[in-house]
């Protein structure tokens, strides 16, 4: 192809993209969810991640267990509608949300902590979610503003993996203090953060910083700490963006283990990711 005919195709590409766009409606002001008068929250938490399959439920309800041990009141709302795994973490694979008039009653965990979730009102917990984009939208809605929270100190939003309309419409419609992001060692994660990053920055919410999962595991047999994944990428994707390193977990079949058998509040070690509750409660 001639300089001459690869300068056509650009311009040709050029102009039905703005056609395209001066073809398209105006955009109107996203929704604000207001809060029932029944309920009252002081901080809203999001934890997110570029993409899925690093840890972002565990490193939820890590978060929430420890917050709940502060003394706070917690809660959860699993936003991954689609794929959702909270309930199961926590024990409650046979509890359903309940109705108080027009409101939900989110399901109580053994030690407190309020969740909310589409498992909790699916009749089976392995039925699919086949909803667009406007329909998940409408049960973050429902999930937030329809939901009886009661006095909550946290509310930790659990937001399914990428960028997509679920996530745009907790960012846009929540008032969200601040995120978590989550990540693995990777080199290909480093490009994955850098996209929840710029997200929460295009939408104005402050970034706690962020915490590197499975990043790795202690040989049962000498002691000695191997990165499966390579060295360690926190310190350097945190610097590259300029956000807090949070602290890392590791891999552990214990975290499984909790995770699968529903003990995920009370079978995993104390004290993890002290950095990540500093930085919420301060």
């Amino acid at each position: 192809m001639t300089p001459e005919e690869e300068e056509a195709i650009r311009r040709e590409f050029e102009a039905a993209r703005n056609a395209s766009r001066q073809s398209q409606p105006a955009q109107e002001e996203p929704p604000s969810f207001d809060l029932n008068e029944l309920s009252h929250i002081k901080h809203v938490v999001g934890v997110v991640s570029g993409k899925g399959g690093v840890g972002k439920s565990l490193v939820t309800g890590i978060l929430a267990r420890e917050l709940a041990k502060t003394g706070a009141k917690v809660g959860i709302l699993d936003a991954d509608v689609t794929g959702p795994s909270i309930p199961r973490m926590f024990g409650l694979v046979v509890e359903k949300a309940m109705g108080m008039g027009n409101l939900i009653v989110p399901v109580t965990t053994a030690g407190g902590i309020k969740v909310m979730s589409a498992n909790l009102v699916l009749e089976h917990e392995d039925d699919p979610v086949l909803w667009r984009g406007p329909v998940l939208a409408g049960a973050i809605r429902q999930f937030w503003a329809e939901t009886y929270w009661e006095e909550l100190d946290y509310l930790l939003v659990d937001m399914p993996p990428g960028t997509g309309d679920v996530a745009l419409t907790v960012f846009q419609s929540l008032p969200i203090d601040g995120v978590v992001i989550v990540s693995s060692p990777q080199d290909l994660v480093q490009m994955v953060v850098g996209k929840a990053v710029n997200m929460a920055t295009m939408m104005d919410v402050p970034i706690y910083g962020l915490v590197e999962n499975m990043a790795y595991f202690t040989c049962p047999h000498c002691d000695q700490k191997v990165e499966p994944y390579g060295p360690s990428r926190l310190a350097a994707t945190a610097e590259h963006y300029g956000i807090k390193a949070l602290g890392q977990l590791p891999i552990d079949e214990r975290f499984a283990k909790a995770c699968d058998k529903g003990t995920a509040e009370t079978s995993l070690p104390d004290g993890l990711l002290p950095e990540a509750v500093a930085a919420i409660t301060r």
